[in-house]
């Protein structure tokens, strides 16, 4: 499990600085000032796709913090540390016992499970990296799809510019 997060997390890093890259790249060809509308939309389209993957790696260090932390055996690995959160005591106490421990990757999270059939986020991923990186990819894919929009209808006027000659 550990493994396939770090995995992740250099995958998400190499395309973060990757998107990057190219956000800035399109935009440095030309100027600001001489790309059309197109050309600004992917690449602000490449911007918020980096900063989504960018929080999204974010995140997975806070998991794979945890998971490092719950496969660390010893004397003092039952309950996993990881899933020891404010009030777990209090839940033993009433019987309530953490049985397991499972990663959610969308949306990002560790999760511990429960003997009465519950689970819990134990809050290793801070609560801004969901609902942020949602945002950010939403809004890659509206300026991708209105880059393609712009692009389309600047063909249809050019077209129509040389009928009319």
């Amino acid at each position: 499990m550990a493994w396939l997060s770090l995995l992740l997390f250099v995958i998400a890093a190499i395309t973060a600085v990757a998107l990057t890259g190219k956000g800035f790249g399109r935009l440095a060809d030309r100027g600001i000032r001489r790309s059309g509308l197109p050309v600004i939309l992917r690449s602000l389209a490449a911007l918020a796709g980096a900063a989504a993957v960018a929080l999204y790696a974010l995140g997975l260090l806070g998991v794979i913090g945890a998971i490092m932390t719950a496969q660390d055996g010893g004397t003092d690995s039952a309950p996993p540390q990881s899933c020891r959160t404010p009030g777990w005591w209090e839940r033993h106490e009433q019987g309530i016992e953490i049985v397991d421990w499972s990663v959610s990757y969308l949306p990002l999270g560790f999760v511990c499970e429960t003997s009465d059939g519950g689970s819990y986020d134990n809050g290793d991923v801070p609560g801004y990296v969901n609902p942020a990186a949602l945002g950010l990819a939403l809004t890659a894919a509206g300026c991708a799809v209105g880059s393609g929009y712009a692009t389309e209808l600047r063909t249809r006027r050019r077209g129509a510019r040389q009928e009319g000659r």
